[in-house]
């Protein structure tokens, strides 16, 4: 399936987004701040998740993506990596069976040949178990890396191009396109970044092109429903221009209430 590029054309603009990224921060200061261990605020963090993927089904958002684990999160200290590893597990044994039953879809993108190959063959299973489910479509960023990402993409079009003899041919934007992680879903209407960070850190650096960023001091283990519809209704108060003027946007409004 191939979808607009925010660069190229206009794309469609709902009052709901269609896709919804989150980069989920906090966890560990909410744990800190509770004196507890930052295991702690990784375990309320997978409930979160559980909370929110039902939120953004019941609201009618089309694609929900988590920044779980980025390719600079192997710097922080072996013993965590370690339990978000098992966490990682942990939330595939309890969770697929549920989300299969409520016909959603579960991605998980990333370099995942740096995985344990038991979490890999768990990986691949939930994906072919989900696969032809057609509600939300949850995809989970892990080992994932936005410049990993273009990059992977040119080299494997570069090989393919190689192959059939076109490797001298310039390369267009949507040949490049289609062979990043996400080419199966739209790019971004509304990125999240909870924990009061204001960076994009990495993430989906392609797909952020025009995407609606909203940051919010509220640390992940403490982002619920409500908190989720105070970042649509102030996705909602932008005016998405995709550079033109305001007025275009009016008239191009106009034309469409008219019809």
């Amino acid at each position: 399936m191939t979808h607009t590029s925010s660069t190229k054309e206009i794309p469609a603009v709902g009052a709901i987004p269609k896709h919804i990224a989150i980069i989920m921060d906090g966890n560990g200061r909410w744990a800190t701040k509770r004196f507890l261990p930052r295991v702690a605020g990784h375990v309320k963090g997978v409930e979160a998740v559980r909370g929110i993927v039902e939120a953004c089904a019941r609201r009618g958002v089309s694609y929900l993506t988590f920044f779980a684990f980025s390719s600079e999160n192997w710097r922080r200290p072996a013993e965590e990596v370690s339990l978000l590893m098992r966490l990682f597990v942990t939330a595939l044994e309890k969770e697929v069976a549920k989300m299969h039953a409520n016909n959603i879809r579960l991605k998980v993108v990333g370099d995942l040949t740096r995985f344990d190959p038991q979490l890999q063959k768990m990986i691949a299973a939930a994906e072919e178990k989900t696969a032809n489910n057609q509600g939300l479509t949850v995809t989970v960023c892990a080992n994932y890396g936005g410049r990993w990402d273009i990059m992977q993409a040119m080299n494997r079009l570069q090989k393919e191009r190689g192959a059939a003899g076109q490797a001298d041919q310039e390369i267009t934007e949507d040949q490049l396109a289609a062979y990043l992680s996400m080419a199966y879903a739209p790019e971004p209407d509304l990125f999240i970044r909870t924990g009061g960070e204001t960076r994009i850190s990495n993430f989906l650096l392609w797909q952020l092109a025009y995407s609606e960023l909203y940051f919010t001091d509220t640390f992940w283990p403490d982002f619920d429903a409500a908190a989720l519809d105070l970042s649509i209704s102030s996705y909602q108060n932008r005016e998405r221009r995709f550079g033109r003027t305001s007025a275009q946007v009016s008239e191009q409004s106009a034309q469409q209430e008219s019809k």
